[in-house]
């Protein structure tokens, strides 16, 4: 499997892209010298303005430490139509800088989501969502439009791939909702990011299996893996006494690769059989000022090579 790289990304220092979040965030340059020591060959860029946005400088910092750029999350209330035109700026504003660091032998991605966290109802059944609480049929069109606006003008600009992140508290979670935005999505502009851990606790599920039938089931259209694992006890927890989902982060719902459901070294023969060639990004979601992020990091790339990565 030596044609698969491993990321990791700033989420796993605590900084996630949810507005007013409490905690004292750890600078750029900690978070990606600790990322290169504890083995990784790229990052994720992060919330916008975490890293340097003057292209020169974030390429100085990565050159300086052997560092690709994987890719960059960009959310958008893409249900929102009003909210289409200022998330294809920021998109843009992203894709740009990403490719004016892109040096590497594979581009980086737009990686396009919904505003996940930001509506209320969602929010609160993250991991147990049912289907009368996602979006009606207008809105699956307005949602998956503005997804392709987005990712055309990427392309058609910079050049670069966008790929969708389907995700615990957005209006694409569960297995189905991800069936109908991909259905709905022209193919030419728009892959998957496959996410292990949000793929098992949005299924409404600890039943690890399920990660793979989704790999089987979506397979054609992903071209971006993060590996995050998914604690079943948590979980179940969450769905049972009701926690919304940044409780279920806070009380560690997405724990270290290898203490959840999540079967890693079945899906590391997956991509193997099916010849992936793109990277794995690990993802330990954690709230700022949360755990040991370099810790975590070093025990997270320790297991990926007892499975062959």
């Amino acid at each position: 499997m030596t044609d698969i790289r491993i990321a990791n990304a700033p989420c796993s220092w605590g900084t996630l892209e949810f507005e007013g979040l409490s905690g004292e965030r750890i600078a750029y340059q900690q978070m990606l010298d600790e990322l290169r020591d504890t083995g990784y060959v790229g990052t994720e860029l992060g919330d916008w303005g975490y890293m340097p946005t003057a292209p020169t400088i974030l390429s100085t910092e990565l050159a300086r430490r052997n560092l690709a750029m994987v890719g960059a999350f960009v959310p958008v209330a893409l249900k929102n139509p009003d909210a289409h035109a200022a998330g294809e700026a920021d998109a843009l504003k992203v894709a740009r800088l990403l490719a004016a660091v892109a040096h590497d032998r594979q581009r980086p991605f737009v990686i396009l989501a919904d505003a996940n966290g930001t509506d209320p109802l969602r929010t609160q059944h993250a991991g147990r969502v049912t289907p009368e609480m996602g979006l009606s049929p207008a809105e699956w069109k307005t949602f998956a439009q503005g997804a392709e606006r987005i990712a055309r003008t990427v392309l058609g600009e910079t050049g670069l791939p966008t790929a969708f992140h389907h995700h615990c508290g957005g209006y694409v979670e569960t297995p189905e909702e991800i069936a109908r935005f991909l259905d709905m999505a022209d193919p030419d502009l728009l892959g998957l990011v496959f996410d292990t851990g949000h793929y098992l606790y949005g299924s409404g599920s600890v039943d690890g299996r399920l990660v793979l039938d989704g790999l089987d089931r979506f397979g054609e259209r992903i071209l971006h893996v993060h590996f995050k694992d998914c604690q079943p006890q948590i979980a179940e927890q969450a769905r049972t006494e009701g926690w919304d989902y940044f409780a279920a982060v806070q009380h560690g719902v997405f724990c270290e690769l290898g203490l959840g459901r999540v079967p890693f070294a079945a899906i590391a023969e997956w991509l193997h059989l099916r010849s992936y060639r793109g990277w794995i990004v690990v993802e330990q979601d954690v709230l700022p000022g949360m755990g040991s992020p370099k810790a975590s990091a070093q025990r997270n790339r320790t297991y990926l090579r007892t499975i062959g990565l």
